[in-house]
């Protein structure tokens, strides 16, 4: 069973991002959340059952409060810890090559993803290479 979780502050990118993903059935289960903290918790309190866990976060950088970067950290110092190879894939409106450049030292992001996004961009992640 795949589960994707979109965490993003704006439910505007919500809505779209359910229309881009409308009859993929790819992902069982999918979450939309604004708040990345509580993704993290859920992450840290079921680390060793992977069937509870993610397979697929979509993470916007750019929020107010605990950010996409301040995700990354925290999910950095715990990923030795987890029990599942959970890849995210960075969703920004940032143009800033150095923005690319640093969420792509963290090993667990797969791809970069700038807003506005194609439906195409999304569709592709759930090609094997991204996920599996």
């Amino acid at each position: 069973m795949k589960k994707l979780v979109v965490i993003d502050d704006d439910p505007i990118d919500h809505f779209v991002m359910k229309h881009a993903l409308r009859g993929n059935d790819y992902f069982d289960t999918t979450t939309y959340t604004i708040d990345g903290a509580l993704v993290l918790d859920y992450i840290e309190e079921n680390k060793s059952t992977p069937d509870k866990l993610p397979d697929v976060i979509i993470l916007d950088l750019n929020m107010p409060i605990f950010s996409g970067w301040d995700f990354l950290e925290r999910f950095q110092e715990m990923s030795s810890g987890i029990s599942k190879n959970i890849k995210v894939h960075v969703l920004t409106s940032s143009i800033m090559p150095a923005d690319r450049e640093n969420a792509e030292q963290y090993p667990f992001v797969r791809s970069f993803i700038s807003n506005p996004f194609e439906s195409a961009e999304i569709k592709s992640l759930t090609q094997k290479q991204y996920v599996d």
